[in-house]
């Protein structure tokens, strides 16, 4: 049974309802619960109310086990039904189906493992609603994945990667577009000789793939937009953890948050200049079709990984990837020093990836500095570096939270 699919009781005069959440403590028959959204409520358990245990990932509870209050923990997720008081802080319980910490940890192993071994994640390149199929670059190739009706489709929340904080969603809503930047010549580019933009959702997904990898019969999916764009500091605000910047494309300024999950990190001269290097010939071979993303994704972390550069490097080029292949971003900035807001001044050169954000403001996912190497190299590489598929939040134990 999946929690998230639960939807309010009620009977009579509408008092019986439903609330699921986390223990956050027991003091004899009553239970402090926290619940998803909301403040802490008080649950009293009578002698009379059912108490059942199931495993992650059932629907109903045929295969559930009768347990009793001793048996619950701080740290279980609950689902509790019964008669709620006038203020809403305190509920009496008529039944309590309950999933074990443990087992959710176990089940939460076991669903990362077969998202490194059965997942993929790239970029959406194409979208076909009448065939069901989204088609993503991974690491410089093609995947076309096949959805079915029990194909469980997410999308991720506006303000969040956190794979938990996923709703339900539609291929409608999957945003796809090449990414191909294109280069009036092929030496000494100049301000301008770099035009196109970068556009595109990034997407994972879960199921069986075909004997050579370039097909998937997807089980699940989720996407989401991140924008990713080049700027320079306006002003940093301290005190609410914003950053206000300059956006050299679209020539506007930028309000985003920066979290305790942001990744700050800052690029040493010779590590940029390095990495600016490759960029440059990445994109001298724009010309001949190929993209300056698909020479900076093609050693990509695996999907499954739970941060960005979570996958070691190899020493290879300086520059986090193999000795003779290109390098990758996540790998590099794993090894480039964090840095902080209060290191960031008026006019300092940045690249961000965000997430969408509500009312126009993101929350930074990765913001790097010392990039003007990069960006000189070619004005638009900062914006298709960051392109690059990063490992987002991973999935919990219940197909995705309970």
């Amino acid at each position: 049974m999946s929690f998230a699919q639960q939807t309010p009781a009620t009977a009579g005069a509408s008092t019986v309802v439903r609330r699921i959440g986390v223990i956050k403590a027991i003091n004899g028959t009553v239970i402090t619960l926290t619940p998803d959204s909301g403040p802490d409520i008080n649950v009293t358990v009578p002698d009379t109310a059912r108490i059942v245990r199931i495993p992650p990932g059932e629907k109903d509870l045929k295969n559930a086990t009768p347990i009793q209050l001793q048996d619950l923990q701080a740290g279980d997720r609950i689902l509790v039904g019964g008669k709620t008081s006038n203020d809403n802080l305190s509920l009496v319980a008529s039944s309590v189906v309950v999933m074990k910490k443990s087992d959710l940890e176990a089940k939460h192993q076991q669903d990362l493992q077969d998202w490194q071994k059965r997942g993929v994640d790239g970029l959406a390149t194409a979208v076909d609603l009448a065939a069901g199929t989204v088609t993503i670059s991974q690491r410089g190739k093609s995947v076309l994945i096949r959805t079915s009706k029990a194909t469980v489709i997410r999308r991720y929340a506006p303000d969040s990667i956190k794979f938990d904080d996923a709703r339900p969603g539609t291929l409608q809503e999957i945003h796809a577009q090449a990414c191909v930047l294109q280069m009036k010549q092929a030496s000494n580019p100049k301000k301008g000789d770099v035009v196109g933009t970068c556009s595109a959702d990034q997407v994972r997904a879960r199921g069986e793939r075909n004997a050579d990898g370039s097909e998937m019969a997807a089980e699940e999916i989720v996407s989401g937009s991140f924008p990713n764009f080049n700027a320079t500091v306006n002003s940093v605000d301290a005190t609410s953890s914003t950053l206000s910047v300059h956006d050299l494309l679209s020539k506007k300024t930028v309000i985003v948050k920066v979290s305790p999950d942001s990744q700050l990190r800052h690029l040493p001269p010779e590590m940029a200049q390095r990495f600016a290097a490759f960029v440059k010939r990445a994109a001298a071979a724009a010309m001949t079709g190929g993209s300056v993303n698909a020479g900076l994704e093609a050693n990509s972390s695996s999907p499954g990984s739970t941060a960005p550069g979570a996958a070691a490097s190899s020493a290879g080029n300086g520059t986090g990837g193999r000795a003779s292949g290109p390098p990758d971003l996540q790998r590099l900035l794993s090894h480039a020093p964090a840095t902080s807001l209060a290191d960031l001044h008026k006019g300092d050169a940045v690249s961000i990836l965000s997430t969408q954000g509500t009312a126009g403001v993101g929350t930074v996912i990765v913001l790097v500095s010392g990039v003007e190497p990069i960006l000189q190299a070619v004005p638009n590489a900062g914006q298709a570096m960051m392109l690059a598929p990063w490992s987002l939040g991973g999935p919990t134990g219940d197909n995705g939270g309970p």
